[in-house]
């Protein structure tokens, strides 16, 4: 025989012996040796019999049914032992879809925020035997259902439907003691707030599927949980907490006196925040009426908003603060300058007078104390439209204040800027601002010149030093400590002073716009105070919306009856909390502030 690519050569004459067809053993081709090796050699020998070969055939196939059939006995096992192992594969899509949040916590790592498991009912109507029978069983356990939409949901036939998301365990425990066949229950997460109403406008809260839709929860979203909770991989329970800034007994002890004011003064609303000065942490933020982050029906009301971070108000007397740190800071006005208040200043029809009317030449201190509309309105049109504009914007009050709450708006300034806008603007009329904003400002005028964005989480002071800008100088911010001193002593603030804690501060009584003109008879009351003035850290700023005469305000209701004596009271309480010691027998501002000044 030649090689394999020859054709054979034919005889005709067939051996004795003839040779098997094919190729020698000798001479065959590598590949079918290999094959021939394991195959015969490793499966039962080169030289085995017919019946060993069958054998080892059977064995193979044994051993291929019983891998196959391991592998759906683990699979059936781990059905079992999964939590409503029956619905096992259903769960990873609800995981996706509720997974796990990080807890969120106070400064002193107090839990705000965290999550539970709930189990959520479900029905697989194809697998209902009596629609009539379920619906009767189940409205008996969870009388909230409405039955006919119940019958419509068992009767559809589909493979899956939600009937109620985060069930108690007590119903949990009721319904599965009925053993409706098709009804079954899911494990979600749920998210729970501990201290209910208390912080409710910073954390904001989720939807069902544990979704932020407000506040600390929609920011955290937005940094990407949603996306990895989509992804299925925001599952890990063992996530970093989210440290927030504020201090929960601080938190509290505003909130109480917020919903005493309120009361007490008859307002509409009424809301405060407190700020470190230094570090621009928010440390409390309150605004009423507020809502149970655990029931977020409450949220949507359109009155339960966030007035501090989400609300435009012209903040009034307060606003004249900024006016005269504008000037002092400019160089051309001191503390000694003069301004004429004798006459109102006239703008066409428009007329600017004084509330408490002095009808003569003040100072500039005195146009603080006396809080002057005349005064403070010569004194920014002294500066110029320009001057007055471009020191807003570097304060921070003519572009949308950015935190991590999503809920913020833009401020409201005239497009076209006149003198009078000007006028009305340096004591607090024609521009609406968010009272955080304010804060922000206000923040930098006493804390030697730096503006520090606010912030709801913790930080450092290193890390606000590399945030801060300078924007007056450390002289002007000086000044207006002993300005915010002299006002508590003997100004429209007098009913702010808390001994002890040397506090400053700045009322604001403003008119509100009813129907495009400004209303006689309903106020909003602003009052921010500073303490101690002298060294500042901390600054609270009080606002009452629509607060209404008192017995023992001979039928006034400006901010220095009501608003500036809630500021001491909450001054009082948690000045310990924020570690102020108190200091007896300080001398007054000219001493203290001023002299060390000049």
């Amino acid at each position: 025989m030649s090689s394999m690519d020859s054709a054979p050569q034919l005889d005709l004459q067939p051996p004795e012996n003839p040779a098997p067809v094919g190729p020698a053993p000798d001479q065959a081709s590598p590949a079918k040796t290999w094959r021939r090796f394991f195959g015969q050699g490793l499966l039962y020998g080169r030289d085995a019999d017919r019946g060993r070969k069958v054998k080892a055939r059977i064995g193979l196939a044994i051993a291929a049914f019983v891998i196959v059939f391991s592998v759906i006995a683990t699979r059936l096992v781990m059905f079992a032992v999964a939590p409503d192992g029956r619905n096992w594969h259903r769960s990873a899509p609800a995981e996706r879809m509720s997974a796990t949040r990080p807890e969120i916590v106070d400064r002193n790592n107090q839990i705000l925020a965290t999550d539970v498991i709930a189990p959520s009912l479900f029905a697989e109507p194809r697998k209902i035997q009596d629609v009539d029978e379920a619906v009767e069983l189940l409205t008996a356990v969870l009388p909230e259902f409405d039955a006919t939409e119940l019958r419509d949901r068992l009767a559809s036939r589909k493979g899956f439907v939600w009937l109620k998301r985060e069930i108690s365990a007590k119903q949990a425990q009721e319904i599965r003691r009925l053993g409706i066949p098709g009804v079954g229950f899911m494990p979600e997460n749920r998210r729970v707030y501990p201290n209910n109403a208390e912080v409710s406008h910073v954390l904001g809260y989720v939807n069902v599927d544990n979704q932020g839709q407000a506040g600390i929860e929609k920011w955290l979203d937005a940094r990407g949980l949603a996306a990895l909770h989509l992804a299925g991989l925001a599952t890990d329970r063992l996530q970093t907490p989210i440290e927030l800034s504020l201090d929960l007994r601080v938190q509290h002890a505003l909130r109480e006196e917020l919903i005493a004011a309120a009361e007490k003064y008859r307002a509409l609303a009424a809301a405060g925040v407190i700020v470190d000065v230094l570090t621009g942490e928010v440390l409390a933020m309150e605004s009423l009426p507020d809502y149970d982050p655990n029931n977020p029906r409450q949220a949507v009301d359109p009155q339960r908003f966030n007035r501090i971070t989400n609300g435009l108000f012209e903040l009034g007397s307060t606003y004249k603060a900024l006016t005269l740190a504008m000037a002092i800071d400019s160089g051309k006005v001191t503390l000694n300058s003069t301004f004429d208040a004798r006459q109102p200043l006239v703008f066409g029809k428009f007329t600017i007078d004084d509330f408490h009317a002095q009808k003569r030449i003040l100072t500039v201190p005195e146009i603080f104390t006396y809080s002057s509309n005349i005064g403070t309105a010569k004194m920014a049109l002294s500066l110029g439209i320009e001057h007055h504009k471009a020191f807003l914007r570097k304060l921070g009050q003519l572009t949308r204040l950015n935190t991590e709450l999503p809920e913020s708006r833009e401020p409201m300034y005239p497009k076209y800027w006149a003198e009078i806008n000007s006028a009305t603007i340096a004591f607090g009329h024609g521009l609406s601002v968010t009272p955080l904003q304010a804060v922000m400002a206000i923040s930098a005028l006493v804390n030697g010149g730096y503006l520090v964005p606010p912030t709801f989480l913790k930080r450092s002071p290193a890390e606000a030093r590399e945030l801060a800008v300078r924007v007056i100088k450390p002289e002007t911010s000086e000044a207006m400590r002993y300005l915010m001193r002299l006002n508590v002593e003997k100004g429209t603030a007098s009913r702010a002073e808390v001994k002890g804690y040397y506090v400053g501060g700045k009322t604001g009584t403003s008119e509100k716009v009813v129907d495009g003109h400004y209303s006689k008879h309903k106020i909003l009351n602003t009052f921010t105070a500073v303490l101690p003035a002298d060294n500042p850290r901390y600054l609270l700023l009080i606002m009452l919306d629509e607060p209404q005469p008192t017995a023992d305000s001979n039928g006034g209701a400006t901010a220095g009856l009501n608003a500036a004596p809630t500021a001491a009271k909450v001054i009082s309480r948690v000045a310990s909390m924020l570690g102020l010691e108190p200091r007896y027998d300080l001398p007054l501002a000219e001493r203290l502030i001023l002299a060390k000044w000049r």
